[in-house]
């Protein structure tokens, strides 16, 4: 399947013009515009090239490091559950982690408990 990377550029530019990124907090999970990637790299999907997101680390209003979710059931150590999601099961992909500028993030659907971040945390820290 070919990817529209046209398209994504077009979203890519108004989603840059934004002019003030989201307030956001670490535990946050929000929708984020990941765009169209190259090869196996995570992709968002629709109309906004989005996907949910979950903020792992903050560094700045404008900057911070996020972990791709899928609802996709894979057995493996880099996806780790964090539960039901909008009435799914949900993972986070710690082998996609990533920066972004916050311009990305948008609506807040929800938080991940106190206890399930420290296990992702610690995973993040065993890959790297």
């Amino acid at each position: 399947m070919r990817k529209d990377f046209d398209g994504w550029n077009e979203k890519k530019k108004a989603t840059n013009d934004h002019a003030h990124a989201p307030l956001y907090h670490e535990r946050d999970i929000r929708w984020c515009h990941l765009g169209t990637n190259v090869g196996f790299e995570q992709d968002g999907t629709g109309e906004g090239y989005s996907r949910p997101v979950l903020v792992l680390k903050g560094f700045s209003r404008t900057v911070c490091l996020v972990l791709p979710l899928t609802t996709s059931a894979k057995r493996n150590p880099f996806h780790i559950s964090i539960g039901a999601l909008e009435g799914r099961e949900a993972a986070v992909i710690i082998s996609q982690i990533r920066l972004i500028d916050t311009k990305r993030l948008y609506k807040k659907i929800g938080t991940v408990d106190s206890a399930t971040f420290r296990n992702i945390r610690k995973a993040v820290k065993d890959l790297l």
